[in-house]
């Protein structure tokens, strides 16, 4: 059994911050806690859109807190993240995230994050 807490988290090599303020990554299950994939809790502050484009993950996103958009970038949908809402990126969709208010997600990543991942200048996660 594993217990932890994201306070227990931060402020360790597991809380990861996006080099452009994009989000502070709380990641509370990585590869080597041998599960088979990652759980963060992840905190993105209200400002600029966000490029993101997951090429060699699947992740789920639960919103738990605050007000944003995830919009598309294949079709040019937009859709509004609230609390109680989840998005699955299932086909390496690449997309843009707003943050409206600051809002926090429980995500899911497959296959999971050795831990260090941050975006590159694509939107691409590399570690």
């Amino acid at each position: 059994m594993k217990i932890t807490s994201a306070s227990h988290v931060s402020g360790t090599e597991r809380e990861v911050r996006c080099p452009n303020g994009g989000f502070v990554s709380r990641r509370m299950l990585l590869e080597s806690d041998g599960l088979g994939y990652t759980i963060t809790h992840t905190t993105i502050p209200p400002g600029p859109v966000q490029h993101w484009h997951y090429e060699n993950h699947y992740e789920s996103c639960y919103c738990i807190a605050g007000m944003g958009w995830i919009t598309d970038l294949a079709t040019g949908e937009k859709h509004r993240i609230v609390p109680g809402v989840m998005y699955v990126l299932d086909n390496h969709d690449d997309h843009l995230f707003q943050a409206e208010t600051e809002v926090v997600l429980i995500c899911v990543f497959n296959p999971p994050l050795k831990g260090r991942e941050v975006h590159d200048a694509n939107g691409v996660y590399h570690g």
